[in-house]
């Protein structure tokens, strides 16, 4: 799995940091991109592989250990407690060794979290970051988060109140899509930083950049790993 501290080379991260403050030379809005390694904990996927595998080893211990096809020729005392406590050691060995691996291994955490777990889970993340990075504490609630999840595959572009009621949420839309259309073509780096382009346009033209303006916020890279 793609961490987001290893995502990006330093001069690919200045390359979105120079892209912010263009846009933000035009706007009095703050811009803030954002990359994290996942959104979510997902622990629901890991038991489920676990108890997947654990399962699996039930016919597995019972054909290695249980079962005899000669059974009728052997004599001495048998006692079912000792196979039944055997199974039972056995699945749930098998249950920690999956919920471990699926913790380990994100594509075995994704076969068993539905699409719209991982849409709930990045976009609660992304308001949560909002708040983490104070983007919603600037003067005039200006501020637009433009968040990448990397496991997930999935984005969000978040605004604040004024940002949100002057460009409305078409338009985030729309920079929502410039910013996944470009990560599906395997260019992170232009991704962002044409979506800090566009959304310095939009936004310039309905909160231009004011001549006591100050910059809020930093001008960087937020990474979340």
């Amino acid at each position: 799995m793609a961490r987001a501290s290893k995502f990006f080379t330093q001069e690919q991260r200045k390359e979105i940091a120079d892209a912010v403050a263009e846009a933000e030379s035009k706007t009095s809005a703050e811009i803030v991109p954002v990359v994290a390694t996942d959104s979510g904990r997902y622990d629901r996927a890991e038991d489920s592989f676990g108890l997947v595998l654990g399962l699996l080893t039930l016919p597995v211990l019972w054909l290695l250990f249980e079962w005899h096809p000669d059974s009728q020729a052997q004599w001495g005392p048998q006692n079912p407690l000792n196979s039944i406590l055997r199974l039972m050691l056995g699945v749930f060995g098998g249950y920690l060794v999956g919920a471990f691996a699926a913790s380990r291994i994100g594509p075995l955490r994704r076969l068993f979290t539905t699409r719209r777990e991982m849409y709930e889970e990045v976009e609660s993340r992304a308001q949560e970051t909002f708040f983490d990075q104070r983007i919603h504490h600037t003067k005039g609630g200006t501020g637009l988060l433009i968040y990448v999840s990397l496991y997930e595959h999935i984005a969000v572009v978040f605004a604040d109140e004024a940002v949100n009621a002057k460009l409305g949420q078409t338009v985030l839309d729309e920079l929502c899509k410039t910013l996944t259309d470009n990560m599906h073509s395997g260019n992170p780096t232009l991704a962002f930083v044409a979506t800090i382009r566009a959304a310095g346009e939009k936004l310039s033209k309905v909160m231009p950049r004011e001549s006591d303006d100050r910059n809020e916020l930093p001008d960087a890279l937020v990474i979340l790993d």
